[in-house]
C-alpha cells in the first residue's frame, strides 16, 4: 500500500535518514501522479500531494532539491483545484477537506517565500490560494477565521508595496469579519486585533506606511501601540495609582505607562520584538510588562496623621515631613525600593476616598490587589525588635485578616523597619517558625495561612477567623470580608452593622447553602432573626460531633430509614428571599417549658425544655419568654438541614445506612423557633449553645422533614 501522511510514524520507525525517506515519497508521489493521469483516480492525486507536503517538511528550504519539490506540489495543488472546479468528488469530504489543507500549505509556503525574498509574484500566488480556500470555509467552519487573518495579512503586506487604497480596505474588512467569529479568549483573537489596529492606523495616518524590509516572520504593525494596549491591559487589574518608589510621586495609570515607554525595559522590548515572531512578541511583551509593574502592597495598623490622597498629589513623599504617618509611608516605599521593586501600594493615600465608586470598587478588589503583589510588607508599630508579635495590634483589625490570607508573599518588619527576628528569608510564610507563631495568635491553620482560596467553603470558620477583629467603622467588619468570601456586594457606608453583616450572611447562603452560619449565640439582628447582630456572636466554637458508636436498626425498619433519606434527599437549597430565609430542616415540636430557678440578678433567663423527640434540655435566654411562647405548639426545637449532610451518595446502601444514622444520633446545634401568623416562624436567640439529642433509634425513623419559613 503507498504511504500517506498517516504513515509517518512507520516510516520514521525505518533506520533510514531524512534524505533517504525524502528521495523515497518523492519517488512514489511521482508514481501516484503518473498512475493518477493513466487513471483519473483522484485518490492517487490526493495521496501525491500528501506526500510532496511531507518531502517539503523534510528538505526545508536551501536543500539543493526544495525547489523540485515546490513546483511538484504546486503542479499537484493545480490540478487538485481543477479538478474541484470541474466539481469531481465533492461528495467525498474527507477528501476535499485534505485537499483545502494542501492549499493552506502552498499558500503558507508562498507567503514564507515572500517573507524571504519580498517578491510580489509570491505574495500575489498567496493571496489567490487564501481567495480559493475561503470558497469551502462557510461561516460556521471553525478555520475561516484564521483564513480571513491569513489573506488580510497578506493584503496588508501588499497595500505596503503597492499603496493600492482597496488592498488596505480589503484587509479591514476581513479583519473585521474574523473578530466577529472570534471571542476574546481565542488565541487567534489579539493576532487579529492588532493586525486591524495596524491598518487602521495606516489608513488614519499614511506617513507610517513604508516598504521598510522586516526579519523573517514579523507582523507588520506598530509595535509601540501594541505595546502601550498591553500595558492598558495590564494596568487594568492593578490599583488605579501606585507609587512610584525611586521617586516618591503617586502615579495614576497614564503615568505609569509613561514611565515604561520611557523606560530602558521598554527600550529592550522595542529591540528584542524587531526579530520575533508575532506571538513571540506578545510573549516578550506580557513577561515585561509583568515584571516592570510588580508592585508591593502595604498592610498595617492605622495611626494618627496617616497621609491621604490629598497630602501627596503631585509631590515627592520623600521631600514631606517624616512625622507620624508620612514616616512609615517613606520607609515602607524605601524599603519596597531596596528590594527592587518600583511601584508601592499604601490604603492610606492611593485611594480616592472622597469619591464613593472609586470607594466601593477598592474595597471590591482589595483581595485581588493583595493577591495578585509580588510582596506585601506587613508592618508591626507596635513590636519591638526582640519581642513576638502575638500582641500586636495588627492581629485585632478587621481589614489584616485578608491582607494576611490574599498575598501569597509576605514579610514582617518591626518597629524600626527591621525584619521580624532577623528571618532574612524572601518569604515569611515559608518560615516554619512564624508560622507556628502566626497560628497562636490568629487561631488560623497554617494550610489556610499558606495556600488560602477565596470562597464559600467552611464559611463558619472564616467568620470565627474574623470574631475577635475591630474596624474603626462598625460596618466595615462586613466589608472587610467579601474578598475572603469571594463575594462582590454593594458598600453603603452609614448603614447598621447589623445589616452589613446580615447582607454578607444573606448572600453566601443564598449561593452555598451553608447552613453553619446559623449557629452562633448572642443578640439576634434586625436584620433577619437567624443572624447575629454581631460577628462576635461567632467567637464560641461550633459543636463538635463526639465518638459514639451509630445506632444499629433491624431489618423490618430498613423500609422506614429509605423513605426518610429520600425525603431528607429530595429537601430543598437552602434560600434567602426578600428577607425569608426558607430552610429544609427536621422539627421537634416543644411539649413543655418550664421555668428553673436561678439568680434572680441574672441577666439570662433559664428554661428546661422538652420536645418531640428529643432528650430533655435545658436553654439560657437573654430575654423572658412571652406568654405566647407558652401556648401549645407555639415553640419548635430544629434541626437545619443540608443535602451535603448526606454525603455524594446518591443511593441508601449499607455505607449511607451507617452514615445517616451516626449524623442523625450524634447531638447537635438546635435553633428554637417560635410561630408567627400566616405560617412563619422567627429565632428565638439564646445566651448559650441550644445542643439537641434524639432519644432513640424510633425517634430517628419519625423524624419529621419540613420547610419553614423564618422572618
Amino acid at each position: 500500500m503507498v504511504p500517506a501522511l498517516g504513515s509517518r510514524p512507520v516510516l520514521a520507525r525505518h533506520r533510514r535518514s531524512s534524505a533517504d525517506v525524502a528521495s523515497l515519497l518523492h519517488a512514489l508521489s511521482q508514481y501516484l501522479w503518473e498512475r493518477f493521469r493513466e487513471r483519473a483516480t483522484v485518490a492517487d492525486l490526493d495521496e501525491a500531494i500528501s506526500l510532496t507536503t511531507y518531502v517539503l517538511e523534510l528538505r526545508l528550504p536551501g536543500h539543493p532539491d526544495y525547489t523540485i519539490s515546490h513546483e511538484q506540489l504546486a503542479l499537484f495543488v493545480g490540478e487538485r483545484v481543477r479538478q474541484l472546479e470541474r466539481g469531481s468528488s465533492l461528495d467525498r469530504p474527507v477528501t476535499l477537506g485534505r485537499a483545502v489543507d494542501n492549499l493552506r500549505v502552498l499558500a503558507n509556503y508562498f507567503r514564507t517565500s515572500y517573507r524571504n525574498q519580498h517578491a510580489t509574484v509570491d505574495l500575489n500566488e498567496a493571496i489567490k490560494l487564501y481567495r480559493y480556500i475561503l470558497q469551502f470555509y462557510l461561516i460556521s467552519h471553525p478555520d475561516r477565521a484564521s483564513s480571513l487573518h491569513d489573506l488580510a495579512l497578506c493584503l496588508a503586506d501588499l497595500f505596503r508595496h503597492q499603496h493600492v487604497a482597496a488592498d488596505l480596505d480589503e484587509a479591514i474588512v476581513l479583519e473585521q469579519e474574523a473578530l466577529q467569529l472570534l471571542i476574546p479568549d481565542d488565541p487567534g483573537y489579539n493576532i487579529s486585533l492588532y493586525n486591524l489596529t495596524a491598518c487602521l492606523h495606516m489608513k488614519i495616518s499614511p506617513q507610517v506606511v513604508t516598504t521598510s524590509s522586516h526579519p523573517p516572520g514579523v507582523i507588520h504593525f506598530d509595535i509601540e501601540q501594541v505595546i502601550r494596549h498591553f500595558t492598558f491591559e495590564t494596568l487594568k487589574t492593578m490599583p488605579t495609582r501606585l507609587l512610584h518608589t525611586p521617586t516618591g510621586v503617586l502615579c495614576n495609570r497614564d503615568v505609569q505607562i509613561s514611565h515604561f515607554m520611557r523606560s530602558q525595559q521598554c527600550r529592550q522590548l522595542l529591540s528584542s520584538c524587531k526579530a520575533r515572531t508575532a506571538d513571540q512578541q506578545i510573549e516578550c511583551i506580557r513577561t515585561a510588562l509583568s515584571r516592570y509593574f510588580q508592585f508591593v502592597t502595604l498592610s498595617h495598623h492605622w495611626g494618627e496623621g496617616e497621609p491621604l490622597l490629598r497630602d501627596v498629589e503631585g509631590q515627592s513623599i520623600y521631600g514631606m515631613s517624616t512625622k507620624m504617618g508620612f514616616g512609615k509611608l517613606q520607609a515602607f516605599c524605601v524599603t519596597a525600593c531596596g528590594r527592587g521593586y518600583l511601584w508601592a501600594w499604601s490604603d492610606t493615600c492611593c485611594i480616592d476616598k472622597d469619591s464613593s465608586a472609586e470607594l466601593q470598587e477598592a474595597i471590591g478588589s482589595m483581595f485581588s490587589w493583595y493577591r495578585r503583589s509580588a510582596l506585601t510588607i506587613v508592618y508591626l508599630s507596635d513590636v519591638p525588635d526582640t519581642s513576638s508579635f502575638g500582641s500586636s495590634k495588627w492581629f485585632g483589625r478587621g481589614w489584616t485578616l485578608q491582607e494576611l490570607l490574599a498575598p501569597s508573599t509576605v514579610l514582617f518588619y518591626t518597629q524600626n523597619w527591621s525584619l521580624y527576628k532577623n528571618f532574612t528569608c524572601r518569604n515569611h510564610k515559608t518560615n516554619v517558625a512564624v508560622l507556628e507563631e502566626l497560628e497562636r495568635a490568629t487561631g488560623i491553620e497554617a494550610r489556610f495561612l499558606t495556600n488560602f482560596s477565596p470562597g464559600m467553603d467552611d464559611a463558619r470558620s472564616r467568620l470565627q477567623w474574623a470574631s475577635s477583629r475591630r474596624t474603626t467603622r462598625p460596618e466595615d467588619i462586613a466589608y472587610s470580608l467579601f474578598g475572603i468570601f469571594d463575594l462582590h456586594l454593594p458598600v453603603l457606608y452609614g448603614e447598621s452593622t447589623g445589616k452589613a453583616l446580615g447582607r454578607l450572611l444573606a448572600e453566601i447562603i443564598s449561593q452555598s447553602g451553608d447552613i453553619s452560619i446559623l449557629d452562633w449565640i448572642g443578640e439576634a439582628s434586625s436584620f433577619h432573626s437567624c443572624f447575629p447582630a454581631h460577628i462576635t456572636s461567632y467567637q464560641t466554637l461550633p459543636l463538635q460531633p463526639n465518638a459514639e458508636h451509630p445506632l444499629t436498626i433491624s431489618p423490618a425498619s430498613f423500609p422506614a430509614l429509605r423513605r426518610l433519606y429520600r425525603s431528607l434527599d429530595k429537601s430543598p437549597f437552602p434560600q434567602f428571599i426578600n428577607r425569608r430565609l426558607i430552610l429544609p430542616c427536621i422539627t421537634h415540636r416543644v411539649t413543655a417549658v418550664q421555668v428553673k430557678g436561678g439568680d434572680p440578678s441574672s441577666p439570662s433567663y433559664a428554661y428546661k425544655i422538652q420536645a418531640s423527640g428529643l432528650r430533655p434540655l435545658e436553654i439560657l435566654l437573654p430575654d423572658k419568654l412571652g406568654d405566647a411562647a407558652m401556648e401549645p405548639s407555639a415553640l419548635q426545637l430544629i434541626r437545619p438541614w443540608h443535602l451535603k449532610l448526606l454525603g455524594p451518595s446518591g443511593k441508601l446502601d449499607a455505607t449511607t445506612e451507617k452514615q445517616l444514622l451516626f449524623t442523625l444520633r450524634r447531638p447537635f446545634s438546635a435553633l428554637l423557633l417560635i410561630q408567627l401568623p400566616h405560617n412563619e416562624y422567627k429565632r428565638i436567640a439564646s445566651s448559650t449553645p441550644i445542643t439537641a439529642q434524639l432519644l432513640d433509634s424510633v425517634s430517628i425513623l419519625q423524624s419529621k422533614i419540613r420547610t419553614l419559613t423564618i422572618v
